[in-house]
């Protein structure tokens, strides 16, 4: 069974005080390095990262030296640097390693040393894979049972909210808005088409920096080549979106600006469309699944009371499929201009 972020940093603690090694399955560009390296900020331990899938033997137990008639190894940089001193080894891509080489960390997962080098006291080990559930997605090397015994295996499953709580600080507010409110952009999950780009979480942060550094985002007028760029990184589908989302950012209005801050002034040229467009947002953000305030009760009756029938309709169902509590509650809100939505309903469904 799959775990989310927040549920992983609260388990993971509980392995690594231990001192057992922990594996990290999940799909490509989720997000699994930043995730480790959170743990690690929350452990107080430096990162020590190499990526299992470019080292030799060589790179796992160093060159050879002579002592008189005795030959040992000399331990290459990150392994001298995880026997010295406490830190976090992050061994990535694993299952793409050589045979050789994970049998080299198998030993090193096993009894905590390699040819001799034993790990520091408080050196923990966290080891990230494509594999599981995923693997046939990847070019990966199966893992069979006596190895993965030697782990502490978790598959992880980020949420929505999990990209968009790391995201606040680290993307561009449009970025941020676009997923936040075109989460089936965030990324594609099944059924991979050879050679063709996808979007993932991580191909989001990399066309947000590039984006960024190239001052294409907020100016007033609108970059053509943000579409180009945006191909290149999250895919056509992606692009045509988040292009038209850029495009038209000014007249953008979020769920947030209606039920929290109540500017209802914003749709006020709204076609039927673009009202149907912000009901679907809405619901997808599932803004109605939790209790409405009274204030967002009182925001969204403004707007409710100022929609054209079809799109009362609309927003009502879509009210129907969150909190039961919040029908209720909203069925007698009161609109600033007196006119209750109970009144407003009537209204279109009498035709008076």
């Amino acid at each position: 069974m799959a775990i989310d972020f927040k549920t992983f940093t609260s388990v993971a603690p509980h392995v690594l005080a231990v001192k057992k090694p922990l594996m990290l399955r999940g799909r490509h560009g989720v997000g699994k390095s930043e995730l480790v390296y959170q743990v690690a900020g929350d452990m107080g331990l430096p990162v020590v990262e190499r990526r299992a899938s470019q080292m030799t033997e060589g790179d796992l137990v160093g060159l050879p030296r002579t002592d008189g008639d005795v030959t040992s190894f000399c331990p290459p940089d990150w392994l001298a640097d995880a026997c010295s001193r406490a830190v976090l080894l992050f061994l990535d891509e694993v299952d793409r390693a050589i045979p050789e080489v994970r049998q080299g960390i198998f030993e090193l997962t096993d009894s905590r040393k390699i040819f001799g080098n034993y790990l520091h006291p408080d050196t923990v080990v966290i080891a990230a894979v494509n594999g599981g559930e995923h693997g046939s997605q990847y070019q990966v090397g199966e893992m069979d049972p006596a190895e993965l015994d030697r782990w502490t295996v978790f598959d992880v499953e980020p949420t929505t909210e999990d990209w968009l709580d790391w995201a606040k600080d680290a993307c561009a507010v449009e970025v941020w808005d676009f997923i936040n409110q075109n989460r089936s952009h965030l990324e594609h999950g099944e059924d991979f088409e050879p050679n063709k780009v996808y979007p993932s979480r991580r191909s989001w942060k990399r066309l947000n920096d590039c984006l960024d550094g190239a001052g294409m985002l907020g100016t007033e007028d609108h970059n053509p080549a943000i579409f180009h760029l945006a191909t290149g990184f999250v895919g056509f589908e992606a692009a045509v979106a988040f292009n038209d989302f850029v495009k038209n950012y000014d007249r953008q209005v979020t769920v947030e600006m209606i039920l929290d801050q109540g500017k209802v002034e914003k749709t006020s040229d709204f076609n039927i469309n673009e009202h149907c467009a912000l009901i679907e947002k809405m619901e997808a953000s599932e803004a109605f699944v939790t209790e409405l305030s009274d204030d967002q009760c009182k925001n969204l009756a403004n707007y409710f009371v100022s929609l054209p029938s079809e799109a009362v309709m609309k927003l009502w169902q879509a009210l129907g499929t969150g909190n039961v509590d919040n029908v209720t509650k909203f069925h007698k809100s009161e609109a600033d201009n007196g006119e209750t939505v109970g009144n407003k309903l009537v209204t279109i469904l009498t035709g008076k």
